[in-house]
């Protein structure tokens, strides 16, 4: 048991933000037992800090139940306090799970999954975000790395020890811009260091003097950030990797080319919840090494969907490092949200023998990729695709898809009549 003085349980609403209640450190035992209470209107919170119209209105109870496996360490630094923060699902008062979870809705398509094709899914999430204020340095540099120092190996070595097991540290393209991965695990824990990696990177910049932001832009003409979701299936039996066939276009196996398609067919309804944000449409186009447009592609980063290149070196093996990259998500979504729509829209493509996708060549130009069908250029696009999409739609409870969608308009009307660079900074404000 933790030394803390505090523990915060947390969930992760419908804008990303992890959110929560505190009990004192030697109340931690009961905490486990018994969760902390919650309100169901909670999940109506927008990015700007306001209630959106919801379903539940003032009534009915819940309780964050920690997930006790979550559960990490951020330490004292300076006269700043420790505190041990848990990740937990909504459950009624009797402990029934609660429908309307995004945790529990990740695990539920998962499950499905697994129950369905004796498949499990092993995932990790990308994170890039900025720094804004450092001095001007080089894409890239040994300068950059250098400079937020010592920041940047206090964050490995306390992911490290939390173990969330960091795979690179890197400095990124973009002014003051960094990316941190972690090492591919199954999916539910994935989403669930997904939530733990932004707090941790947000809660250490700020003991540093920094202030960590993770919003798609900053700028309409700046560089991006994305969340890179990276997905490989396993035979949950025997661990052995399903998605590599060399004797197939792009090696992609007949089965994976129906997972791909599943999400390929249902992307424009996805976006609304792997897209979260009035600005993430901006940063999803043509020539910003994000996503250009609903497509399958061999190592291609415009590609909805991207092949990722494996490497024999050092003895590797092509089929365990055989994945795909998932690139039109962003940290202004919930993790477990995302995976479990991907999750969901891949297993239909699986039960329904969609027809295999078309692998677009590595060397392919862009002017070939014309053709190919573009993504929402809104979010309130998006989430007109998803009205139209009844598969999307009927793997949510009514009170959670009502409430997505009403999130979703409030902070559009939060936006509404600003120009791309208010909007894109009134999103970098609170992310």
């Amino acid at each position: 048991m933790s030394s803390s003085s505090t523990v915060f349980v947390a969930t992760n609403d419908l804008s990303g933000f992890t959110r929560g209640r505190a009990a004192p450190g030697n109340a931690a035992e009961g905490v486990l037992r018994r969760g902390v209470g919650w309100v169901p209107a909670d999940l109506a919170v927008t990015a700007f800090g306001k209630i959106a119209p919801n379903p539940f209105g003032s009534t009915g109870d819940l309780k964050l139940l920690p997930a006790e496996s979550t559960g990490v360490d951020i330490p004292t630094r300076g006269d700043v306090p420790g505190v041990r923060l848990y990740l937990a699902d909504q459950v009624l008062p009797d402990g029934t799970p609660w429908d309307n979870c995004p945790r529990t809705f990740a695990r539920r398509a998962l499950d499905d999954l697994r129950r369905a094709t004796g498949l499990e899914v092993v995932a990790t999430f990308e994170h890039e975000f900025m720094l804004p204020g450092l001095d001007s340095s080089a894409p890239f540099s040994f300068e950059r790395f250098r400079s937020v120092e010592p920041f940047g190996s206090e964050l490995v070595a306390l992911l490290a020890r939390m173990g969330l097991e960091p795979e690179t540290w890197l400095p990124e393209f973009g002014a003051d811009q960094f990316e941190i991965t972690l090492r591919p695990t199954d999916g539910l824990t994935a989403a669930d260091r997904a939530v733990i990696l932004r707090e941790v990177v947000r809660d250490l910049a700020s003991r540093h003097g920094h202030r960590a932001t993770f919003a798609p832009l900053l700028h309409p003409d700046g560089s991006g950030n994305g969340v890179h979701v990276h997905l490989s299936l396993r035979d949950a039996q025997t661990g052995r990797p399903v998605l590599h066939d060399e004797q197939r276009p792009g090696e992609l196996s007949e089965l994976g080319g129906r997972f791909s398609a599943g999400i390929l067919r249902h992307a424009r309804a996805l976006l609304s919840f792997t897209a979260g944000s009035p600005s993430s449409y901006l940063r999803l186009a043509p020539r910003r090494w994000s996503s250009a447009g609903v497509f399958l592609a061999e190592r291609n980063r415009e590609a909805l969907l991207r092949i990722c290149p494996t490497s024999s070196l050092g003895g590797g093996v092509t089929a365990d490092q055989f994945n795909l990259e998932y690139r039109a998500a962003d940290a202004t979504s919930n993790p477990w949200l995302v995976l479990g729509v991907l999750v969901r829209a891949g297993l239909h493509g699986i039960e329904e023998n969609y027809a295999q996708p078309k692998v677009w060549p590595e060397e392919t130009g862009e002017s070939e990729l014309a053709e190919v069908p573009s993504l929402p250029h809104s979010l309130d696009e998006a989430l007109l695709e998803l009205d139209k999409d009844d598969v999307v739609s009927g793997w949510f409870s009514d009170e959670l898809l009502e409430t997505h969608r009403s999130v979703k308009r409030a902070e559009l009307a939060e936006v509404s009549g600003l120009d791309d660079r208010a909007v894109c900074k009134r999103v970098a404000d609170v992310y």
